[in-house]
Parts: structure tokens; C-alpha cells; sequence
């Protein structure tokens, strides 16, 4: 994440621990995609950790273009489908599916333009006090940034599963508090808190594989 690289590869380990453990847990095929979110994470964050160690060698390391369009992949375009789907897959009331349906066909406007962006346009990073700032021409940045945040945080917000709230609790605060007082490095801090976020999913993961086992052993009442 945005403050050095060894930041970057203990929150990658961490983040990849847990999602290990997340899948280990799964008891229905549809919550694979949701307990495969730290482990992606992990990989995001394993990128720009090289890239803290590849940016001192100057522009002319070749390693660095490829490591900030892989980054900014998963930061931009990927994270406005798969997040929503990941909800989407595990819930079971009817209303808060129509939300998530919402929330997912605004992410998949948002990624489409994030991805149009990202193939299309000029992107660069820098180190700047201490940070990882990437450099981009989105137009309406605001808006997008919003739509952005709708998209990846009010599906796991309205779950009815408490850990996966939380979680969106996680993203939306992470998310101000990188507007706030990281503006100028917000991709990489509000990666960071989601990453630390996606965690919590082991919690739900570890209730619902108790509850699973539960509901297999217990008796058979006649």
C-alpha cells in the first residue's frame, strides 16, 4: 500500500492468509467468489509492493509500466463487478438482492469507463512524501469516485450477514478517510483498507461453516 513496501508485503501475507483459510471454510459453491476476495487483494498489493521497489530505480525500469497497469486493474475496473457479484452470490433476501442488482449494474458503468480509461489514456506513478501516487485524466473525477464507492461498498453494507456489513462498514470509512486526508494518493490508501476490510470475511466464513456443521449433526427429530 502507500507507505513502503514492506507495508505492502505483510498486508499482502496477511490478507492472503486469510483468504487461504476463507476457502477452506466454504460450504456452497456460490460463496467462492467472496471468500476468494483477500486472496486477490493479497495479489494486489503484492504488486505495489514492487513497485515500492522498482519506482527508486527511475523511469527506465521496464518493470515499472506493466506493475502500474496490473495495479490500477484491479483498482479500477475489476474491483466494480467482482465486489458487487460477491455479495450478490450470498444473499437470500429478496429486497436486499435489488439493491446489490442496482449497485452492480452502476459498477458495471463504472469499470466499463475505468477500463475504457485505463486502455486508452496516459496513467503514470510517483513517490511523493512517502507515498505511491498514481497520475491519471479521469474527467469528472468526483463522480466516478462516488459511483465507484456505491458500487464496491453498499453491497456488503445492506448484507444480511453481520461480518459482510461490517466489512462495507470497513470500505466506506477506509474510503473517507482516504478522501480526506489522502487525496492525492486515494487509490492506494482506500486499497489498503479494503484489503485490511476483506479480513473481517474470515469471521463469516468461520460462523457459517459452524452453522453448517450444526445443522449436519444435529439430530433427527421424529
Amino acid at each position: 500500500m502507500c507507505f513502503s513496501a514492506t507495508a505492502s508485503f505483510v498486508t499482502a501475507g496477511v490478507t492472503g492468509i486469510a483468504g487461504l483459510l476463507a476457502m477452506t471454510r466454504v460450504t456452497h459453491k456460490r460463496e467462492l467468489v467472496l471468500a476468494a476476495m483477500p486472496l486477490v487483494f493479497a495479489v494486489q498489493q503484492s504488486i505495489e509492493g514492487l513497485l515500492w521497489l522498482h519506482l527508486p530505480q527511475g523511469a527506465g525500469d521496464p518493470a515499472v509500466r506493466p506493475l502500474t497497469m496490473a495495479f490500477l486493474f484491479f483498482a479500477e475496473p475489476f474491483w466494480p463487478v467482482f465486489a458487487p457479484l460477491a455479495a450478490l452470490l450470498i444473499e437470500t433476501d429478496r429486497n436486499r438482492r435489488q439493491v446489490m442488482l442496482a449497485c452492480a449494474a452502476l459498477g458495471a458503468c463504472v469499470s466499463a469507463y475505468l477500463l475504457w480509461s485505463l486502455l486508452t489514456r496516459m496513467h503514470g506513478v510517483v513517490i511523493e512524501d512517502g507515498h505511491i501516487m498514481y497520475l491519471n485524466d479521469h474527467r469528472s473525477r468526483e463522480a466516478i469516485g462516488f459511483a465507484y464507492l456505491a458500487a464496491t461498498g453498499v453491497p456488503f453494507l445492506v448484507s444480511s450477514r453481520r461480518a459482510i456489513a461490517a466489512m462495507g462498514a470497513v470500505l466506506v470509512v477506509g474510503s473517507v478517510t482516504a478522501y480526506v486526508f489522502y487525496w492525492n494518493h486515494y487509490v492506494s490508501v482506500w486499497c489498503f483498507f479494503a484489503a485490511a476490510g476483506s479480513v473481517v470475511l474470515l469471521v463469516h466464513f468461520q460462523h457459517a461453516q459452524r452453522r453448517h456443521r450444526m445443522s449436519v449433526t444435529s439430530p433427527i427429530k421424529w
